[in-house]
């Protein structure tokens, strides 16, 4: 059964810029639609390591009352999206796959990174990956994994929070001072590890050092016995477009390490997919 203590883990993983629109800018909008965005919230609790939830703990993950959860659980079983055996457990069915189907077929960044990665991630024998910046957020478009590191289950769609995250700091150290007001104005810092950065001006000081080194070291930020190191993703068009990482166990690749034999080969790995996009 999932405990609350997990749940508490997965809310820092759920999306709730969606919701926030719904509450906030486009309250009162008669062409937004807040059911719509209500649904969208719901679909986006399940994640591989909660893929069975009850009306409560969505209710607890997305914040959204009960009975709108209930709703949107009983129009969306009924359009085929999720299934209930025993009318408490929610699974999602295959059919959700047509949503994101489209997106990573069409996505020229996300069809060469996936051929990038392949190759870099042997080349390294380490995991590899591929986000981009979405709401406060990485998304991940890409992912070539070699061994498990993470408790997490990643893939092509996981989010995490972009503060705890190689390349969250790489795409955060990219936004404007406007632009970074507002993500600190509406991020909270939580502590996900004893090394995570949870004070404002110690990461706003270490986001001006990753965009004057050009690469970002996390170093066990986001869970114990992980440490990635990612860096920018150019395009020829609109600049920093994405970040790309390789994530390793802390236990056995050193930080020197990861600067001197990860490094040169990751940012030759972006270069070179920053000639296709």
């Amino acid at each position: 059964m999932t405990s609350k203590l997990q749940l508490n883990e997965a809310e820092l993983l759920r999306k709730p810029e969606v919701l926030e629109l719904a509450t906030d800018q486009y309250k009162g909008d008669p062409n937004f639609m807040a059911s719509l965005a209500r649904g969208l919230v719901v679909l986006q609790a399940f994640r591989p390591e909660f893929s069975a939830l009850t009306v409560p703990q969505i209710s607890e993950i997305t914040g959204l009352h009960r009975a709108v959860v209930r709703r949107c659980l009983y129009t969306l079983s009924a359009l085929g999206f999720v299934y209930s055996a025993d009318s408490r457990h929610y699974h999602l069915l295959p059919r959700v796959l047509t949503i994101g189907h489209a997106y990573l077929n069409a996505s020229e960044l996300a069809r060469e990174a996936q051929n990038a990665l392949d190759y870099l991630s042997k080349q390294l024998n380490q995991s590899c990956s591929v986000a981009t910046l979405d709401g406060d957020s990485i998304l991940y478009i890409a992912r070539a994994s070699m061994s498990r590191i993470m408790k997490i289950v990643l893939g092509r769609g996981s989010r995490l929070p972009a503060y705890a995250t190689s390349m969250g700091m790489v795409l955060l150290s990219e936004l404007s001072d406007v632009e970074l007001d507002g993500y600190f104005s509406r991020v909270k810092l939580e502590p996900l590890t004893e090394y995570t950065i949870t004070d404002e001006g110690k990461l706003r000081d270490e986001l001006k050092k990753v965009k004057r080194l050009g690469y970002a070291i996390n170093d066990q930020q986001l869970e114990i016995g992980l440490r990635s190191l990612a860096v920018p993703m150019y395009s020829r068009k609109s600049g920093v477009v994405a970040a790309m990482n390789v994530g390793t166990h802390a236990s056995q690749v050193s930080i020197q390490t990861l600067r001197d034999t990860c490094l040169p080969m990751l940012q030759r790995s972006a270069m070179e997919l920053a000639l296709l996009l």
